[in-house]
């Protein structure tokens, strides 16, 4: 099973758009587990994560969450799928990196 983590800057806005990936992945017969958290909590959840994405307002934070997990793909995700709370297209975006 695929695990995808979100990282953003307190987790709230971020827990909706990961309840829209969900209903994007089960549509898509997708069997993965995506969570949330907040960025403090990168070294606790990042670990476990086989796709990182960064919300926007993280962004600043990717040279060092790459230099932590080198061998993981890590994405910011667009600002506009995000403040959209595109689901699905945020979905796409990390099923491409394992791909």
């Amino acid at each position: 099973m695929l695990t995808i983590t979100l990282f953003c800057a307190g987790g709230l806005s971020t827990s909706l758009l990961v309840n829209k990936m969900k209903v994007a992945a089960a549509a898509k017969g997708v069997e993965c587990e995506i969570s949330a958290h907040g960025l403090a909590s990168v070294d606790k959840y990042g670990p476990a994560a086989d796709v990182i994405l960064l919300g926007p307002q993280v962004r600043y934070a990717e040279k060092e969450i790459r230099a932590k997990f080198p061998d993981k793909p890590i994405a910011s995700i667009d600002m506009r799928l995000y403040g959209t709370m595109d689901g699905k297209s945020v979905l796409e975006t990390a099923l491409k990196y394992v791909k």
